[in-house]
């Protein structure tokens, strides 16, 4: 009959009995083997040291010199060693069951040790400038551009669940009891906004970039076409304000003509040409207008007071009413959108996902947007330190103290127990070389 070993187990070995499964326990009993092997080897070279007396002259025999040796080192060495052992295990117990002062340290002053780990955590770990240098060198931008641009990471099983109960909730819930908070907390957030100074940021900007060239363009084109839809009516009001005499000699036609033909002359040499003095002082009055959004308490006035209006003005409740209920609409139609046959997998998110995608391919190419990003994860993680970092270690410090005295023992202990059992060997051994040379100094004085 073939006997079978047990899945798992290593051939040759007894689990519990030679090789203990704790590391910690293994060392244990090696320092106490090496411990008791001294105390032998004490009693054997003590017994030789006193059996060779007296077979000499002098100091004795070499044999008994060399036993003599052999007895002090390990006289020394069980003397090392127990020390070693009280001191290692006063740490965590009563030596022998004894009651000693100052043993059993860590029970004794478990909730002072928590104290202590949360006081050193919040001062070493959760302050803003260590945590602020922790994170100089991490990328939270290239993390996060190589998940969402990968299709296969950002979605999955993943990415239909969450679409499919992100739609279901924005589809059950009811429309106006979410939409009044939601409301409420926009004009809120609207009411905080300082509207001049940033109204008057933006201009300057698009004035800087150039960018409001083509809103001019577009003004003048509209302008051109109002002419020419009210260009009767604008014959007419000349005709009605004219005499008789220009009546009767149609000057009032002609002087139209010519209104209506400068007018078109005008629009047409400022459309066409980029330095005509119409649009130098368009830019003027713009430029004009910009800095005293920022910095004409007068402007800042009106432009609130207006802000104020329109929060006041039913229409604009209406408003956001509708902007609310579009927006939740078309977000429940984008989650639920499925991806377009040969299109790029986005992992069951349909649109949503294909916009995520498209965010991670442009924040993985433009060096700009991934220094923001990892600029404001940076400064949010580290403000995050700052104001939690007292709740952290405040955790931290119950959780201990909520540890029975045991578990706290046993966590501890199973944590350094192996290199506190080092100390023990070690102690062993260099103190039984310090009695060896303490007996050498002794023979030879």
């Amino acid at each position: 009959m073939t006997a079978t070993r047990p899945a798992g187990r290593a051939p040759g070995r007894r689990p519990g009995v030679l090789f203990p499964a704790d590391p910690g326990r293994r060392m244990r009993m090696v320092a106490a083997a090496l411990l008791i092997f001294m105390a032998a080897l004490f009693v054997i070279a003590r017994h030789y040291s006193g059996h060779h007396a007296g077979r000499g002259t002098g100091w004795g025999s070499a044999s008994d010199a060399a036993w003599g040796y052999l007895a002090a080192f390990a006289e020394a060495a069980m003397v090392g060693g127990l020390a070693d052992w009280f001191a290692v295990t006063a740490l965590f117990r009563r030596p022998l069951g004894l009651p000693i002062p100052h043993t059993a340290i860590i029970p004794a002053n478990k909730d002072r040790i928590a104290d202590s780990m949360a006081a050193f955590l919040r001062a070493n770990f959760l302050t803003h400038q260590v945590v602020a240098r922790r994170l100089h060198r991490l990328d939270v931008a290239g993390v996060l551009a190589g998940y969402l641009a990968d299709p296969g990471r950002a979605g999955g099983r993943i990415g239909d669940s969450l679409s499919s109960l992100m739609a279901d909730i924005l589809a059950t819930l009811d429309p106006e009891k979410v939409g009044r908070p939601a409301k409420a907390l926009l004009s809120r957030q609207i009411e905080r906004i300082d509207l001049a100074p940033l109204l008057g940021q933006i201009l300057a900007g698009l004035i800087a970039d150039g960018r409001h060239m083509p809103v001019i363009d577009s003004v003048l084109r509209r302008v051109g076409a109002l002419l020419e839809d009210n260009e009767d009516a604008l014959r007419a009001m000349i005709h009605d304000r004219a005499g008789t005499l220009m009546r009767w000699t149609r000057l009032d036609d002609r002087l139209a003509n010519a209104l209506l033909d400068a007018l078109y002359a005008l629009l047409a040499e400022t459309l066409v040409d980029p330095a005509h003095p119409v649009r130098r002082k368009i830019d003027e009055t713009l430029t004009r207008l910009a800095q005293d959004l920022v910095s004409d308490p007068a402007m800042g006035a009106r432009v609130a007071t207006l802000k104020a209006e329109a929060l006041a003005n039913p229409a604009f409740s209406a408003w956001l009413d509708a902007l609310w209920e579009r927006s939740r609409v078309r977000l429940i139609a984008v989650l639920r959108a499925p991806v377009a046959p040969g299109g790029a997998n986005t992992g069951g998110l349909g649109e949503l996902g294909a916009g995520m995608a498209a965010f991670g391919r442009a924040l993985g190419e433009d060096p700009g947007l991934r220094a923001m990003v990892n600029r404001f994860a940076r400064r949010s993680l580290a403000g995050l330190a700052s104001r939690h970092g007292d709740d952290i270690v405040r955790t931290v410090s119950e959780t201990v103290r909520r540890w029975d005295a045991g578990t706290v023992t046993r966590r501890i202990e199973s944590a350094v127990g192996r290199d506190l059992q080092f100390i023990r060997i070690n102690g062993t051994l260099v103190g039984g070389l310090v009695g060896l040379a303490l007996h050498a100094v002794e023979r030879w004085i």
